[in-house]
């Protein structure tokens, strides 16, 4: 049996219609929908035309968001020596290396990005089953395999987003919080649609954006009309 909308989201369901708005209007409509007693997250999803299926028709990424995420962000960062002082001080909630790796094999995971540098990699790699699933394994094509991991808790700590194609073809990303003003929610919103938009495989053949929807955790989605930010 499907599940009763609640009287707030009906009532929001009825200010949103079936056209794709501007992404500041979008927003600004947003923005009128009933809060909650918590702070929403805002967040953008893609339909994308590609095949998910295929190796090289896979999408993935990072973009700093101009006014952060809203979110604390715990780091955890695989690292000796220099490398593990300097992500100390750039604010990593957990920094080591052969321990780290051990606590995760046994289930520690209340972190929310992994770091490592490419020299840790080797053991570190022992945690795919482990941090996969989840996708917490670090990754150059990220930014989280470095050797310079103050930069990298930094630019997460900041707010820099990851982006990746699920098995239907679709990405959500978080670009802010409800409490945000429009014009950080536009620049946020506006900064990763252009970078899923970079993101085009060179094998993707026809439209590589079908769709974007904009929704709050507790409302309904809004269409949005991406195409000033989508870069040809």
């Amino acid at each position: 049996m499907a599940q009763q909308k609640s009287k707030r989201y009906r009532a929001a369901a009825e200010k949103v219609g079936p056209n794709a708005l501007p992404l500041a209007e979008a927003i600004g409509l947003l923005k009128t929908l009933p809060a909650t007693k918590f702070d929403q997250t805002v967040t953008l999803s893609f339909r994308l035309g590609v095949d998910p299926r295929q190796s090289d028709q896979m999408v993935r990424g990072t973009t700093p968001l101009p006014h952060g995420s809203g979110k604390s962000v715990r780091v955890l960062v695989f690292a000796q020596g220099q490398a593990a002082e300097a992500a100390r001080e750039a604010g990593a909630e957990f920094v080591g290396f052969e321990d780290l790796v051990k606590k995760c094999q046994d289930g520690f995971q209340d972190f929310d990005v992994a770091i490592a540098t490419p020299g840790a990699m080797a053991e570190v790699r022992k945690l795919g089953k482990v941090l996969g699933p989840r996708g917490l394994m670090p990754n150059p094509k990220t930014g989280t395999v470095t050797e310079d991991t103050a930069k990298a808790v930094k630019e997460v700590k900041a707010g820099r987003v990851e982006f990746k194609l699920d098995k239907n073809g679709n990405i959500a990303v978080p670009v802010g919080k409800f409490s945000f003003s429009e014009t950080a929610l536009v620049e946020n919103a506006g900064s990763v649609i252009e970078a899923v938009s970079k993101s085009r495989p060179s094998s993707a053949k026809g439209t590589f954006i079908l769709n974007v929807t904009l929704a709050a955790t507790m409302l309904p989605g809004i269409k949005v009309d991406a195409s000033a930010f989508i870069k040809i």
